[in-house]
């Protein structure tokens, strides 16, 4: 039998064509509030996958809005109980569950701070949607693996919808439609290759830049879930600041690049570690020397690097195993996370 893990990312074509189709006339009511509050700041609150995925939102925002984003430390709220000033702010909140109190006491702060609050939330009615101004069900369906594969996608794809009806974009509106038929087709890549090369691996090194870097982070914290290796995410132009010393000859890159302005940058920094002798692959046909990885071209930068993320997963799960590990059941962990 496969393993949950694996039956959940099957689901993920299934479960955003669900999103997009019952919670329609959410996302549209949360781009109209947007509209109309027309925010001179966004702040996120989240933690763990819900956090790349706010990542995620921060660079589409930025990109297509010019709007800054910044995530706020929950912390904040539920132990430093700080006041905040966030009169013409807007704030998304995401979470799996909506229970941990410390991401709801943000959420209550940031309200109560002026904020017009939207909570992207795979369990309504929670605490964290009753929380929120606005609160969306991203419409995943029950997960039930510890590591969070389609709530983090259907996380991504409900802020990527809100963005698109926020902004009136049609190209962009028309990209999010497509992406069912996109994570499909992604679901077909296989990036086994990955798993010779790291089933033995200490250490991996995840770059992006932009909307990918978000990507590259969820990746890397798969990596440390499911497998017990050391991974970490990093921009392609911040790896020659310090990181690059560890590199050595067969250290293992992935490199995620999508089809947007920052590829030939993200090629080109992998082909000069793979000339230093790293073991590098790219989700890009450019670069030198580099091991390419089969991607999804979408037509639009932000959806085209989302889609990455899904062969991604299912080579991950394939490690897990691969190592000796129960991608479903990581050690220490549990699927609901209550911090405060």
């Amino acid at each position: 039998m496969p393993t949950l893990m694996r039956q959940e990312i099957d689901e993920i074509p299934q479960a955003v064509a669900r999103l997009l189709d019952q919670s329609a006339g959410a996302l549209q009511k949360a781009g109209a509030a947007l509209r109309t509050r027309a925010p001179a700041v966004v702040v996120t609150v989240a933690r763990g996958s819900s956090d790349h995925a706010a990542y995620f939102l921060k660079y589409a925002i930025e990109l297509q809005l010019g709007i800054p984003v910044a995530s706020l430390g929950p912390s904040l709220a539920s132990i430093y109980e700080a006041p905040l000033h966030l009169e013409r702010a807007a704030c998304f909140a995401i979470s799996q569950s909506g229970a941990s109190p410390d991401i709801v006491a943000m959420t209550h702060a940031a309200r109560e701070g002026g904020a017009l609050t939207l909570a992207l939330v795979n369990t309504v009615p929670s605490p964290l949607g009753n929380a929120a101004t606005l609160a969306i069900d991203i419409q995943a369906g029950p997960e039930l693996a510890v590591a969070a594969t389609k709530s983090f996608v259907n996380s991504a794809v409900a802020g990527l919808a809100v963005l698109a009806e926020w902004s009136e974009d049609t190209a962009l509106k028309q990209a999010v439609a497509r992406l069912p038929e996109h994570f499909g087709e992604a679901l077909k890549l296989d990036w086994g290759v990955l798993v010779d090369t790291l089933k033995s691996a200490e250490s991996l090194y995840i770059l992006g830049r932009g909307p990918a870097l978000a990507l590259a982070s969820e990746a890397a914290l798969k990596c440390k879930e499911t497998c017990e290796m050391h991974a970490e995410a990093y921009s392609s132009a911040e790896v020659l600041h310090g990181p690059v010393s560890l590199v050595s000859p067969k250290f293992p890159i992935i490199a995620f690049a999508a089809r947007d302005r920052a590829e030939s940058s993200v090629a080109d920094m992998a082909t000069d570690l793979a000339a230093k002798g790293a073991d590098t692959f790219i989700t890009s046909g450019k670069g030198f020397g580099v091991k390419p990885l089969g991607f999804v071209a979408t037509g639009h930068p932000l959806t085209d690097a989302l889609v990455l993320i899904l062969p991604f997963y299912g080579m991950v799960e394939q490690l897990s195993r691969a190592r000796g590990f129960n991608p479903d059941a990581p050690a220490a962990l549990k699927k609901v996370t209550e911090t405060k």
